[in-house]
């Protein structure tokens, strides 16, 4: 059979290979529904039927739902319902072959691919790291709708199986095998189907799922045991304080897993379904496929790269051995790129090298690599303060302090280190690109490179463009922020760039509202309470008010220089009458001690009385309209950048905003939270906001318009 290969043997076990043609994997696309059907259908007739093994000629096992059908369909809830009952029932019919049934698992099984696993007697996988299981629907704003929470509820028992379904986070072989996700691990992939087979063989009784037999319990206890009681009673509390009841797939996906073990196991699977349904039709689904789906996986595919060969750095050196650069080294040699980490006197660079070091020491203890791995990371980054060992680099890193004389003085002086085909790039957060790049002797292979601290826990890298940057440039930057493991996004010079500009915003907001005086606990709480991952003025302690005003600064000597006034582009007024006013009272962030809070010696913090001394209007503000004005100022900053083209496109603003500023996820990014909303409910409400706090919630009608076209384009 095209599609499904169904091969039986002298032992009457039949083995069915998935191979969807015309597909790089399989998945539950329209094709799949005529084969699995078919398949089903041969098996239940099939004479002298052993048992069955389901394998997979794909580098993956099985991807699950076609989530472009989802979102291309303009699917009703009455009609998925009947699409992901047909789905599951192939499913049930599979648990009811009078045959013990194995998955033999060669890659991926992810969503779907580990409902099919589940539906399977045995699950047997490859000891191999690509190989990985686990249900990640709730990070899509949806839940395992083929069976997923009800079997693995089953299978695990409550307290293990949520924080797998919660989380969403898949598991590799040796870590499913010891949950119990998978029952058996083999060495290499041409062992799965006869391991499959002799189990089959060995267990010829073993056909009856353990939730179909008679006096079945759940492991761990069952919904009456005090332990799952008690679980049941506290899940939802500490859900709200990761979720902040923004995001419904998490909460429904608990409701129907306890509900489960009180229920019949089909009655259970159609609840699933009604859950699921409900949740398809949602803004937070439909942002969340948008952008953690196809937009990541779209940046990942190269969809918004220059076309062109790939590149691959052998070699690089980082300028600059503080924790950025230390950073930038550390990511670069975790990937297997040599690195020089180059400062003014090697005892600077050994102390950057050593920065390394401790987070080897840390993941070594966690058991994230062992001894032999971190030493190798760490033999490939090498200090030095000598600019002759690192000559013929295929990249610079410079990643001096955010000082343009500075950087105009390492530039030049470096530059002729590098390789010929090689590219330099600058570490700077807003430093205009083209103005660095005229100290450049080859602006063409000069380009904007902004990590973000701290390197080893963020992701997101924003490349900056600068008017003479060449597409071969930006190209190679692009394929070297894929080859440390980064996540690439491409903007347009501007002054603070995208990411830095909007994030000022915020944190100036937080300044307004303590202008106007609002309670600062009210402040941050509305930020909470909004989605953001830390509050205005606590995230201006962590960046440091110091180095808030140093950026300020720079960009007065900036507007000297350039003969302008107000060049840098965001309304930072607040933030000089608060913010800058601290600093001078010697309140300059966390590191100096205190700002907006105070710190305890326990590590303990209290919001610092002294900030309502700033205060200059009435409190009497709404919470609604707290929260409206800590998210619409991010939000219409980022449509001034989509306007003036330093974004190119909706995907790297959604992108970019979340992972770069901490813009709730929920939302599906900053773009994506007008679509949402909806683009004239938008605009109303930014109206209102204008009228009542001032022209910075004015709005780009061109802007706007953009966002309709492209809404009237998905329709």
């Amino acid at each position: 059979m095209t599609g499904f290969i169904y091969e039986k043997d002298a032992d009457g076990i039949v083995t069915i290979t998935m191979d969807m043609p015309g597909q790089s994997a399989n998945t539950m696309s329209d094709a799949y529904d005529g084969f699995m059907s078919e398949t089903i259908s041969r098996l239940e007739a099939e004479d002298g039927l052993t048992g069955v093994v389901i394998a997979s000629a794909k580098n993956t096992f099985f991807a699950g739902a076609d989530l472009n059908s989802i979102l291309d369909t303009g699917t009703t809830s009455a009609d998925f319902f009947v699409y992901i009952e047909k789905s599951k029932g192939y499913f049930r019919r599979i648990e009811k072959l009078p045959v013990p049934v194995v998955a033999a698992i060669n890659g991926a099984a992810l969503g779907g691919g580990y409902e099919l696993c589940l539906a399977c007697n045995r699950r047997i996988v490859v000891d191999n790291p690509k190989a990985i299981v686990g249900l990640p629907e709730v990070t899509l704003g949806l839940l395992p709708g083929a069976g997923g929470v009800v079997r693995l509820t089953a299978l695990l028992g409550l307290e293990k199986a949520l924080p797998r379904l919660l989380e969403g986070k898949p598991a590799k072989p040796a870590d499913a095998l010891k949950e119990g996700m998978v029952d058996e691990m083999v060495g290499a992939e041409e062992q799965l189907v006869p391991a499959a087979k002799a189990w089959i063989k060995a267990n010829p009784d073993a056909a009856a799922q353990p939730w179909d037999r008679k006096g079945f319990k759940y492991p761990g206890g069952n919904a009456d045991a005090p332990n799952v009681r008690m679980t049941t009673v506290v899940a939802p509390t500490l859900l709200y304080k990761k979720t902040r009841g923004r995001m419904p797939a998490p909460e429904k996906i608990l409701d129907i897993a306890v509900n489960s073990m009180r229920m019949g196991f089909d009655s259970a699977l159609r609840a699933e379904s009604r859950g699921i349904c409900k949740l398809i039709t949602t803004p937070e689904a439909r942002a969340a496929i948008g952008t953690f789906f196809f937009g990541l996986n779209g940046i990942k595919n190269g969809k918004h790269r220059p076309a062109g060969d790939r590149w691959q750095a052998g070699s690089s050196a980082i300028l600059g051995a503080g924790m950025m650069g230390a950073g930038i080294a550390f990511a670069h040699a975790a990937r297997g790129l040599p690195a020089w980490l180059k400062d003014m006197d090697i005892a600077k660079a050994e102390k950057g090298k050593a920065y390394s070091e401790g987070l080897v020491t840390k993941g070594i203890k966690r058991g994230q690599m062992d001894e032999a791995k971190g030493k190798a990371l760490l033999d490939r980054i090498k200090p030095t303060e000598n600019d002759a060992d690192y000559k013929g680099a295929d990249i610079i890193i410079e990643a001096v302090f955010e000082d343009i004389a500075l950087k105009e003085k390492v530039i030049p002086a470096t530059f002729k280190q590098l390789g010929d085909t090689g590219i330099y790039g600058s570490n700077t957060s807003t430093l205009p690109i083209s103005l660095l790049a005229e100290s450049c002797p080859d602006p063409s292979r000069f380009i904007g490179i902004h990590f973000f601290s701290p390197v080893d826990k963020m992701q997101l890298v924003e490349l900056i463009v600068g008017e003479k940057t060449s597409e071969e440039t930006v190209r190679k930057a692009y394929d070297y922020v894929m080859q440390i493991g980064k996540t690439p996004i491409i903007v347009n010079d501007s002054r603070g760039f995208f990411t830095s500009r909007v994030f000022g915003t915020y944190t100036d907001e937080g300044a307004s509202l303590v202008i106007d005086g609002v309670d600062p606990v009210l402040i941050e709480r509305a930020a909470w309470l909004a989605g953001m991952p830390v509050g205005p003025l606590a995230v201006s302690d962590e960046v440091s008010l110091i180095l808030q005003k140093k950026v300020y600064d720079t960009h007065q000597v900036l507007d000297q220089r350039l003969g302008v006034t107000d060049g840098y582009p965001a309304d930072m007024t607040a933030t000089v009458a608060v913010t800058h006013k601290m600093v001078e009272m010697e309140r300059g962030g966390r590191q100096y001690g205190g700002g907006f809070y105070d710190y305890g010696a326990d590590g303990g913090k209290s919001l610092w009385p002294g900030i309502r001394q700033f205060a200059r209007g009435n409190s009497d503000i709404p919470l609604q309209d707290v929260e409206d004005r800590l998210i619409y100022r991010q939000v219409i900053e980022t449509l001034r950048c989509y306007n003036e083209g330093v974004l190119r496109n909706e995907v790297e603003a959604n992108v970019g905003s979340i992972f770069g500023i901490g813009f709730p996820a929920y939302t599906g990014g900053a773009l994506q939270f007008v679509q949402g909303v909806g683009v004239e409910a938008f605009a109303k409400r930014a109206g209102e906001l204008t009228e009542a706090y001032g022209d910075r919630f004015a709005l780009p009608s061109a802007a706007l318009d953009k966002l309709r076209e492209d809404k009237e384009k998905a329709a």
